[in-house]
This record gives structure tokens, C-alpha cells and sequence, in this order.
């Protein structure tokens, strides 16, 4: 398929992720124990009648079916855009060391009564032009190593960092944030991290130093599997990356590598990040009626990168380059397979700077169409045999 194609299927896509995330759940989900089982990895073209994906213009209508259905099961439903993000630059001031412009901005946005605020950190390059923007939500980790805003705004990149726990608190507590200016709305922190990265997205969308075809998202571990939903649900996400975000991000459910974190576990110690009802799941991971290559898949024909770490055992890093796999035949079907990597490094469970060093040749590579000499794809174990026996169409 030419390029010009899965151009064409991204603006559909852009029509269609809004409705994904607000429409009613359909009458015909039923109860965990009712659903099929299958034992190996779900068949993303398939619709839910029965009937299979013929053709890439088929695409849209099972990426809005399947996204409903994850909301449903996993994630829970998210608000719609609020409409009226505003931005108030509270500090600015100019770094020689980094050669950039270095701002806090508050963000306000939501319903009357009920304001949601979130504090961004933006590192911009100094110089005309408009620039591609990654955005993190781990500010609530601390602020992105200096290293590493030297190297982004180095190679051109502006840099805004945020906390997505200003949109829902990493615990149970459900009186802040999103919970209590949409409470009628019945998503997990996850889909609420990743309402936040839209709200952020609101915000840089209309900056003259935003290139607005190059909007990144990039998060770790917890914040991965956040920024990883973001890129599902904000077509305006040009790349994905989450970085060692296993269980419930890049990783699989129903692949399981010894030490790795399951479904069970995940549940059980942070229901919270789910649906009401994810944790029925437990014991039950062959009635999912997806997993996580399901997910990837509805970014396509859109950038994604997964960066893994060899020794983040918890993380699956052998079920990720499974579930890899089978996401990418969706990118092969729509005719980007170049779009979508993963990529493997030696050591633990950390955001690194090497990490963000390759989220950056990926994004000159698909973005910025530069030469770079990272060889992505790097695949550490077997690829063979598959653990699903379909095909694209």
C-alpha cells in the first residue's frame, strides 16, 4: 500500500478516536464468566459479529469497536475534552547551560466548581521555527534529568514535563482530579494519566513553537502504560513511546515470562489503575477478549516505539516482544511496518538516558525522515514459534 494510504486512514482514525472514548458502552458486553475463552493472542481484525477486516478503509470501524471494548473491560470510560485548557506562564527564564528557554506553566481546565490544575515544565529550544514536543507525565518523579534536556534541546526538541497525578492520585483515593469533575465517568488513574496528556497536548497544540505533526508522549513503568493509552486515544500523537511499562503497558497478559508481573498481581495490588471490573480477570486471563497487542494496535498506522530493559524481568520483557509482534501486523496491514519498533537494552527498571536517546533517533527517523544509525528491532528472544495463528488480511 502507498504511504499516501495510511495517511488517509490516520485522518479517518482522527474523526473517530473522540467517539471511541465517549460513546456507551454497547448492550452486547456481557459478564467475564460468558466470554469465549481463547488461549492464544486475540485476532485484532476480527469484529466482534464474526466477521473479519477486508480491506485498510475497513480499519476504522474495528479500531473504534476494539477501543470501546478495552475502555470497557480495562481502563474504564474517560471524559470528553473539556474544551477550555488555559495556560498561565508562572515563571521564564533562560538557561545557558542549555540554551533553551526554560518555563512553568499552570494549566487550568474543567468543569465550574471542580477545576482540575496540573503544573507543565517546558525546556524550548532558543531560535525561531516550531519544534517537535515530547511530553512526559512523571513530574511527579521528579524533573527530567538535566542531561537529558541538554541532549533534547541539542537535537531540537522541546521538552514538557508534567505530572499526571494532578489528574488522578496513585491510590485509591477517588475524591481529585478527574474522579471529582467527572465522577460519572468510571476510568482508572491509567486512562486518567492519559486524559491528562491530552490536556497537555490542548496546551503545546497551539504554541508557535510546536510542530503539531510531531507531538511525542513518553512515560516509564506506571507512566508508561498512561502515555501508552494517550497515544491510543489522541490521534494527535504523532509518536508513542512507553518506556519498561510492562503488565498493562507494552507487556501481555496471557504470555508470561518467569518473575514477570501478572494479571493477578497487577489487580490485586492496584486496581486502581483498571475498570471497576478488570480485576474479574483474574484466573480468567483466556476470557480477555484482547491483550495488550490489541492496544498498541489501535495506534496504528501512527509512530510507535516500545524501549525495554533486558534485566526488568517484572516488566516481560520476553511477553513484550511477543505482544510486539503481534501488533505489528496491524502496522504491516495498513502499510507502515516502519512505524513501529521495539528496541532492547541491557540493564534494569529506570528511564535512562540512553532511553531517551533512542526515543529521539526513532522520532528523526519516522518524524523528521533523517538518517540515523540505530538499528531498531533488535529482537532479544525467538520470534518463532508465534503465539497466534492468524494473519492479516
Amino acid at each position: 500500500m502507498h504511504g499516501s494510504l495510511w495517511i488517509c486512514v490516520g485522518l479517518i482514525l482522527l474523526l473517530t478516536s473522540c467517539a471511541a472514548q465517549q460513546s456507551s458502552p454497547p448492550a452486547q458486553y456481557v459478564p467475564v464468566d460468558k466470554l469465549p475463552k481463547r488461549a492464544e493472542l486475540p485476532d485484532p481484525f476480527r469484529f466482534e459479529g464474526g466477521s473479519r477486516v477486508k480491506t485498510p478503509q475497513d480499519w476504522p470501524r474495528r479500531r473504534e469497536e476494539l477501543a470501546n471494548l478495552i475502555l470497557y473491560y480495562e481502563y474504564g470510560r474517560v471524559p470528553p475534552p473539556p474544551g477550555n485548557v488555559k495556560g498561565t506562564v508562572v515563571s521564564e527564564v533562560q538557561s545557558v547551560f542549555l540554551g533553551a528557554t526554560v518555563k512553568t506553566v499552570l494549566l487550568e481546565m474543567g468543569p465550574a466548581g471542580h477545576k482540575i490544575t496540573s503544573r507543565v515544565e517546558l525546556t524550548i529550544p532558543n531560535g525561531p521555527g516550531a519544534w517537535p514536543v515530547i511530553i512526559c507525565g512523571d513530574l511527579c518523579w521528579g524533573r527530567v534529568n538535566g542531561d537529558i534536556l541538554a541532549d533534547a534541546t541539542r537535537r531540537g526538541y522541546v521538552v514538557a514535563d508534567f505530572d499526571r497525578t494532578d489528574f488522578a492520585p496513585d491510590s485509591r483515593d477517588r475524591s481529585k482530579g478527574v474522579y471529582a469533575a467527572y465522577p460519572e465517568y468510571d476510568c482508572g488513574a491509567a486512562a486518567a494519566w492519559a486524559w491528562g496528556f491530552a490536556r497537555v497536548v490542548d496546551y503545546v497544540y497551539d504554541q508557535p513553537w510546536t510542530d503539531r505533526e510531531k507531538i511525542i508522549v513518553t512515560g516509564h513503568s506506571r507512566g508508561g502504560k498512561g502515555s501508552q493509552l494517550a497515544g491510543v486515544l489522541d490521534t494527535r500523537v504523532a509518536l508513542t513511546n512507553p518506556n519498561n511499562s510492562g503488565c498493562g503497558g507494552a507487556g501481555c497478559y496471557r504470555l508470561q515470562a518467569p518473575k514477570s508481573e501478572d494479571i493477578a498481581a497487577i489487580t490485586k495490588n492496584f486496581p486502581f489503575w483498571f475498570s471497576p471490573g478488570f480485576t474479574s480477570f483474574i484466573g480468567h486471563v483466556d476470557q480477555l477478549p484482547f491483550d495488550q497487542h490489541s492496544v498498541k494496535a489501535l495506534i496504528a498506522p501512527r509512530a510507535y516505539l516500545s524501549t525495554e530493559a533486558l534485566g526488568d524481568l517484572w516488566a516481560n520483557p520476553q511477553g513484550t516482544q511477543q505482544c510486539h509482534l503481534a501488533a505489528r501486523e496491524v502496522w504491516d496491514f495498513l502499510g507502515a511496518t516502519d512505524r513501529t519498533a521495539i528496541y532492547f537494552r541491557e540493564g534494569k527498571h529506570e528511564h535512562t538516558r540512553a532511553d531517551w536517546n533512542i526515543l529521539m533517533d526513532f522520532a528523526d527517523k519516522v518524524l523528521r525522515g533523517k538518517p540515523v544509525e540505530t538499528k531498531f528491532n533488535n529482537y532479544a528472544f525467538p520470534t518463532e514459534p508465534k503465539p497466534y495463528t492468524w494473519k492479516k488480511p
